[in-house]
């Protein structure tokens, strides 16, 4: 009597671990129970639609040409605080997209860093906006310009990393210099990032389990942010927020999570390895860090710059990791990359 039971439990208890380690289905945007389409949207070769927003002076008249990379939790929607006046006055065009799971973008299994550059370049080619382009990646949605760096640079006319993303297992950065950096974040997301890394297929439970926090930032913890950041925060909260109840809506797990995992998991490259893109100086690439910046610590960000000479590193004194976000600082990242 008693083998049964206990194969009886064994089972139940597999298949409730089962249940836990496996994410939802996704809710795709246009399917039968998925939210509407809303944006406009490219099929990309594979299938996949990504959703997008042009901003800015007409393509077929603008000088400059930036594709928008967007962050952790964020979208196509999100405001730059850039005058008019500037936009006009060097005749810039925007792009912005929802990245792959993100907002009314389509989601990918196979999602990586590599893909996530490849993208970039077929959005940018079935709009045509032309052979070049420059690219700006905010925080998260730096490894994306890390990656075009990698895989499209010969599509690149600049690019910017602002207040960019860490990975704490880049091989050809010092150890010690990582676990000193990682060890200065809040305790859950050491532990979060360590689980994308070490052990992917627990990160869907890691994130959903109840009983400690896993993200500061999902857990609504301010102590993640400088001063300044709090007083931006602040400002942001007093204006009408635009598209934020479409960012997660196909499921945390397509955009959030798997986000994670391409971002924290095995690299085919390293920063260390990349060459100059532009040898003759016909652009620049620049890295933009906070020195006050508690999300990504800057001794990092700084060493890849020492070792990347061609790198032109911007560190911010007093500013924390919501830099881009006030006006003076995301009019300078402008002006560095155009006019630099």
């Amino acid at each position: 009597m008693i083998a049964p039971v206990l194969i009886a439990l064994t089972v139940g208890f597999v298949g409730l671990a089962y249940q836990a380690l496996k994410p939802p289905p996704p809710k795709i945007c246009g399917s039968p129970n998925g939210p509407p389409v809303t944006s406009p949207r490219v099929k990309l070769s594979d299938g996949r639609h990504l959703a997008y927003r042009e901003l800015g002076v007409p393509k077929e008249e603008a000088k400059h040409k930036i594709i928008i990379v967007h962050g952790f939790d964020s979208s196509k929607d999100l405001t730059l605080p850039v005058a008019q006046e500037l936009i006009e006055e060097l005749r810039i065009y925007f792009l912005f997209f929802d990245r792959a799971g993100y907002g009314e973008s389509d989601p990918y299994p196979s999602r990586s860093v590599k893909s996530e550059a490849l993208d970039i370049q077929e959005l940018a080619d079935l709009l045509q906006i032309g052979s070049k382009f420059y690219v700006i990646g905010i925080s998260m949605g730096a490894y994306p310009v890390w990656s075009c760096l990698k895989y499209i640079p010969h599509r690149l006319l600049g690019a910017s990393l602002v207040v960019p993303f860490v990975n704490y297992w880049w091989p050809r950065i010092p150890a010690n210099l990582l676990r000193e950096s990682l060890e200065r974040l809040q305790v859950s997301d050491q532990w979060t990032f360590r689980v994308a890394h070490y052990i992917p297929w627990l990160l869907h439970w890691w994130m959903t389990q109840k009983w400690f926090t896993a993200l500061s930032i999902m857990a609504g913890n301010m102590g993640i942010f400088s001063p300044k950041d709090l007083e931006t925060v602040k400002k942001l909260s007093e204006a009408p927020s635009v598209g934020q109840e479409k960012i997660r809506q196909q499921g945390d797990h397509e955009s959030l999570y798997r986000d994670l995992l391409a971002g924290y998991g095995k690299w085919e490259f390293d920063p260390i390895d990349l060459t100059n893109p532009f040898p003759n100086n016909e652009g620049s690439v620049h890295i933009w860090q906070g020195y006050e910046d508690r999300i990504i610590p800057y001794k990092v960000n700084r060493y890849i710059a020492e070792k990347l000479p061609w790198i032109q590193y911007h560190e911010v004194p007093d500013y924390g990791h919501l830099l881009i976000f006030e006006s003076d600082q995301c009019e300078a990242v402008l002006k560095a990359l155009l006019l630099g």
